[in-house]
């Protein structure tokens, strides 16, 4: 009698240690980050990637919230938006972008996750003329359908207003794209934009129905 419940503790305790080592595996396939997945446009780069690239390795810097506050407000919000700068996409939306993206959600391509990228206020900008070119990272080299390229209305403040398809002047959709890590493609607009503007981009992947949206903060000379 002895024999047997001892074999029976035994059996017990290697059937948790395996439900254990079960769970642990379970947890791995669930956090496994998904860094090497996707891809963001990094010149003239967007919200969440010059957050970033400005603040990640230092990102609970006090200095943050004086010199660049609303990355600080974002990293507040969720840090997790910044660490997956490369992620900000939606599946099968069948370039129904308007219709499937409210006013006002189009920085965090409607993305609650995201949701501080919406908000208002003095992002920091990159200086770019009338003509520029516009540089996308892929870094599992998806390809894309194709680019769209809006640039936000004069008279639109983005210190003040959340971001809607109303502010948007159309600039250009741009042809296929072979898969590669680096993709880049010029950008021609009449001239006629001053100061801060918002740069509000597509990219329409080409391995499956995802797209991307994405906000970058530019300034015309």
């Amino acid at each position: 009698m002895r024999s047997r419940g001892t074999s029976s503790g035994a059996t017990t305790r290697r059937r948790s240690v395996i439900a254990v080592i079960v769970a642990l595996l379970a947890c791995t396939f669930v956090w496994a980050p998904p860094a090497s997945a996707h891809g963001t446009i990094v010149g003239p780069a967007t919200r969440a990637y010059q957050c970033w690239k400005t603040w990640g390795s230092q990102h609970t810097n006090p200095a943050m919230q004086q010199q660049d506050p609303m990355c600080w407000q974002a990293f507040q919000a969720n840090a997790d938006t910044m660490w997956n700068w490369m992620s900000a996409l939606r599946d099968g939306l069948r370039g129904n972008f308007q219709g499937a993206t409210p006013d006002g959600q189009l920085c965090s391509n409607a993305l609650s996750r995201n949701n501080s990228l919406n908000v208002p206020g003095r992002w920091k900008t990159t200086s770019v003329g009338s003509s520029f070119s516009m540089q996308l990272h892929d870094q599992a080299s998806h390809g894309a359908d194709y680019f769209r390229v809006y640039i936000s209305k004069n008279g639109y403040d983005p210190t003040t207003q959340r971001l809607g398809w109303g502010n948007l002047d159309f600039i250009t959709q741009t042809g296929r794209f072979a898969p590669a890590k680096d993709i880049t493609f010029n950008v021609q607009t009449s001239g006629a934009y001053r100061g801060h503007h918002v740069v509000f981009t597509i990219w329409q992947a080409s391995h499956l129905d995802q797209a991307y949206m994405w906000c970058s903060d530019v300034n015309f000379g």
